[in-house]
């Protein structure tokens, strides 16, 4: 996939520069320790304009990753927002992927270290896993333990679990992997959060184990508004396979529907389910 061309603008450290020139030292800690935050946001053309769907929230969360990993961060959220308004302008974008990332100066050791670099792209990108039912399953990878980071820190390095997670269950047949817990509870997918409907309720885990999702926030946001009972709680694997159907969210993938889950499909046709009504309403809530 080509992220840019050569008319392509990005941000970089309060300059504007072609992408194809821009360039960062290679000791960069980030690169080789992979201590460095990101977000993934989306904008949207509306009947009002382009809009960023939930920027206060995203950079919100993109400002808290930088503090618990001890990195510094020189802009407010209105700022950040501003300059990610600039970015979609400059480069004639509507509906875009755009990917702010905090990356850090040269340091070979294991401390933090004291000036932050600020990058900012975006693209045209598709739903992330596609608009078809996905077959997933179980992967022999965990999430990491809680205790060993950060786990609601969308943090560079933790991506390796995921890079492992969906490779795994790709060479295996799956479209994408379903990752447990430390202790064996259903947590989320390599980067997407994971929801199950059984009985006309739908559930969906704790935060804990999990990146705190701001889709998966709208999606529970929207149920509530449409009187949809939503349960947080653990669950197993063996609860899941009782289930009626089951969704993926996250702001690359939006709403993506699952069709079954190792060996067991899950019975409800997609169509009439409740992820089905919630991906249809999220669709109409970020053109708002």
């Amino acid at each position: 996939m080509n992220y840019f061309n050569d008319n392509t603008l990005v941000y970089l450290n309060g300059e504007w520069l072609p992408a194809a020139s821009a360039q960062v030292t290679l000791y960069n800690q980030t690169m080789h320790y992979g201590n460095g935050i990101f977000e993934g946001i989306r904008s949207y053309k509306t009947p009002g304009g382009v809009k960023i769907f939930k920027a206060k929230e995203h950079y919100e969360r993109f400002i808290k990753s930088a503090e618990l990993m001890y990195i510094p961060v020189y802009h407010t959220v209105e700022e950040f927002t501003d300059i990610t308004y600039q970015l979609l302008e400059k480069n004639n974008m509507g509906d875009a992927y755009i990917r702010p990332l905090l990356f850090l100066d040269p340091n070979m050791s294991l401390v933090p270290v004291e000036k932050s670099n600020l990058f900012m792209c975006a693209w045209e990108w598709g739903k992330y896993l596609g608009s078809g039912l996905l077959r997933i399953g179980i992967s022999k990878f965990e999430r990491p333990n809680p205790k060993s980071c950060h786990i609601e820190a969308k943090a560079v390095g933790h991506y390796t679990n995921s890079i492992l997670a969906s490779t795994e269950a790709k060479r295996r047949g799956y479209d994408e992997a379903l990752l447990l817990d430390s202790s064996g509870h259903i947590a989320e997918g390599p980067g997407a959060n994971f929801f199950y409907e059984k009985n006309g309720v739908l559930y969906t885990c704790p935060l804990g184990n999990i990146l705190p999702g701001i889709t998966r926030n709208t999606i529970i946001e929207l149920a509530k508004e449409n009187d949809i009972e939503v349960i947080v709680k653990l669950s197993t694997p063996d609860e899941v396979k009782t289930a009626d159907s089951a969704f993926f969210t996250g702001t690359a993938a939006e709403v993506a529907g699952i069709q079954s889950l190792d060996d067991y499909i899950f019975p409800m046709d997609w169509d009439k389910s409740i992820g089905r009504a919630l991906q249809q309403k999220y669709s109409e809530r970020v053109l708002v």
